[in-house]
């Protein structure tokens, strides 16, 4: 019975270690399938012309993405300076001021925020966010306000779940001590709870830079698309993303090569902002 058991442990041990390694491989093919692809266009057209150029014409032999990396990090900026604030005093007030009934019933609702198509935010922009710009700040409503704000909503349930359980996990006894010492519940929170949750905080906002930075509907559809560097929130933009999925149904030779070196770009800089990310929710967990 020992023996039967035993096997059935290891055999189910083994499936679920393929289940995993699979993830990895998955992950692996996709990396040196884009790197294949894109790499042969730095070889030829340079690293640092297609990084720091200006100028995106693949048909005359312009590679520059410097435009879309700019516009790009602008904004996921943008959206973080949106996003970051809401969602971390959301989480805060679910861990902390929320009783368990109305926990229950809103937790879940912000998180399904994650669940709505990508399509569906652009949609809203186009038809609320793109004419409040328009009509008030100027310009024709496509732009990099009206993109970071829609972003900055996006990234909300991210923000919202990981700072909830880093806040969550800061043991109770550092309140009690803080309200042995006579601080009140808020500068408990502001002077204790939050900077103990920082290291997870922090995760989270970077992890939402990195939903923000790789969002492609919902850019396209409001951001205007044009080919240069934002002066102003109300210019518009075209970011990394963007550029691929506009592009990619009609490219051939090197204009299709230029995309795929700048879905390497794109994949360097998400897989930076994960590692990120992930050492701080260790630090965290140490």
């Amino acid at each position: 019975m020992n023996e039967k058991a035993s096997l059935k442990e290891r055999v189910v041990k083994t499936v679920l270690t393929i289940f995993a390694l699979s993830s990895l491989l998955f992950l692996f093919l996709i990396f040196i399938f884009i790197l294949i692809e894109g790499s042969p266009l730095f070889l030829k057209v340079g690293l640092k012309n297609i990084i720091f150029g200006f100028k995106w014409a693949p048909t005359k032999g312009s590679f520059g993405i410097f435009p879309m990396i700019i516009s790009s990090f602008l904004v996921t900026f943008g959206a973080l300076i949106i996003g970051a604030p809401l969602g971390l005093s959301c989480a805060i007030y679910l861990s902390e001021y929320s009783g368990k009934r109305l926990k229950m019933i809103l937790k879940p609702a912000l998180e399904l925020l994650a669940g709505i198509p990508s399509v569906v935010y652009g949609f809203l922009g186009v038809i609320y966010i793109v004419p409040l710009v328009r009509n008030y700040l100027g310009g024709s409503g496509f732009s990099l306000i009206s993109t970071s704000i829609i972003l900055g909503i996006m990234i909300l349930p991210t923000i919202i779940s990981i700072s909830f359980d880093s806040i969550m996990s800061v043991p109770k006894t550092y309140r009690e001590g803080s309200y042995a010492m006579g601080a009140t519940k808020w500068q408990t929170i502001y002077k204790i709870v939050v900077p103990s949750a920082r290291s997870g905080i922090l995760a989270s906002f970077i992890l939402g830079m990195g939903r923000a930075i790789g969002e492609t509907m919902a850019v396209i559809m409001i951001a205007g698309n044009a080919l240069k560097i934002p002066m102003s929130l109300t210019d518009p933009l075209r970011t990394l993303t963007g550029n691929i999925a506009l592009e990619l149904a009609y490219a051939t030779g090197d204009h299709r090569l230029g995309l795929f070196s700048t879905g390497i770009v794109l994949l360097v800089i998400i897989m930076a902002l994960n590692y990120i990310a992930n050492f701080g929710i260790k630090r965290r967990s140490q």
